[in-house]
């Protein structure tokens, strides 16, 4: 017995080198999983985002009514002429004073 004694990380090696492919195949699986936690992450954070979009969304649409309503009860007929009688001292004109003007 006259063989030479091999090292304990040269025949780990060999035995690597002869099994490349499973080797290669088990490196991908932990890859894939790798790359399954951080899509998961991103997505996850994505969907928190979305989620608050959407209730931005509707807070702007809500104030948006609430614009259109304030608009509506500003522009009141009855309002506009009661504060141009009193702030402003406007009084609706005789008929014999109103000039009508035609663009031709």
């Amino acid at each position: 017995m006259s063989q030479s004694p091999l090292s304990l990380p040269r025949i780990v090696l060999l035995d690597l080198w002869h099994h490349k492919w499973i080797v290669l195949l088990g490196l991908l699986v932990v890859a894939n999983g790798i790359v399954v936690v951080y899509t998961s992450h991103v997505t996850r954070q994505l969907t928190s985002q979305w989620d608050q979009l959407l209730q931005e969304q509707d807070r702007l649409d809500i104030e948006w009514r609430n614009l259109l309503l304030e608009e509506q009860s500003q522009s009141e007929h009855s309002r506009v002429t009661r504060m141009a009688i009193k702030e402003l001292n406007m009084a609706r004109p005789l008929p014999k004073e109103e000039v009508i003007i035609r663009v031709q």
